[in-house]
């Protein structure tokens, strides 16, 4: 780990951001689409879908924390206040757990109904647990109401980055979107 924080992070640390971020939009879309169609092929390629992307989730953000844990992140600014330090770490440590916990809870839910999962149709992935449907139901209620915790705290953190970058007008929303300072620096 380096000793002093960049004024932003860099370039591995932003891609990952952005591909779990985009990632989340499309398993959301998904995930609502997929449980309001009939049994069918059009639902089943949609599960597979939400699975594989979940999956992949899932390998990002472990390579998102070993990253963090070797890559120091950049300063907030100075004049932040302390309380929305403790704000800011609780939400993003509290965003991290979710998207590890959201993908195993779902893998968990597909081993309790034995169906097989591929990773893009590209290799199969092992069920974490055998087929029990005695378990289905709990595992379908984390997984979802998971997935309802991160949807408010990713509006959390979506709605603090524009409160700072619009409101504050600080240098936090720059630090994942480098572009946004270079367009003000033209202006």
């Amino acid at each position: 780990m380096s000793d002093a924080p960049a004024a932003r992070y860099g370039a591995v640390a932003i891609g990952l951001h952005w591909l779990i971020a985009a990632a989340l939009v499309a398993l959301f879309w998904i995930g609502w689409e997929m449980t309001d169609l009939d049994l069918g092929p059009d639902k089943l390629r949609l599960y597979a879908l939400h699975k594989s992307i979940g999956l992949t989730v899932l390998l990002a953000v472990v390579v998102r924390l070993l990253w963090r844990a070797t890559h120091r992140p950049p300063a907030l600014p100075a004049d932040i206040a302390r309380w929305q330090h403790t704000v800011s770490a609780i939400t993003h440590w509290s965003l991290y757990a979710l998207l590890l916990l959201i993908p195993l809870s779902g893998w968990l839910l597909n081993g309790t109904t034995g169906f097989p999962i591929s990773w893009f149709g590209q290799f199969g992935v092992p069920n974490l647990i055998g087929a029990d449907p005695s378990l289905k139901d709990t595992a379908s209620f984390v997984h979802e109401t998971f997935g309802k915790i991160l949807l408010a705290l990713v509006a959390l953190h979506v709605a603090g980055a524009l409160h700072h970058h619009f409101v504050l007008r600080d240098a936090v929303l720059t630090r994942m979107v480098p572009a946004l300072s270079a367009r003000e620096k033209k202006q």
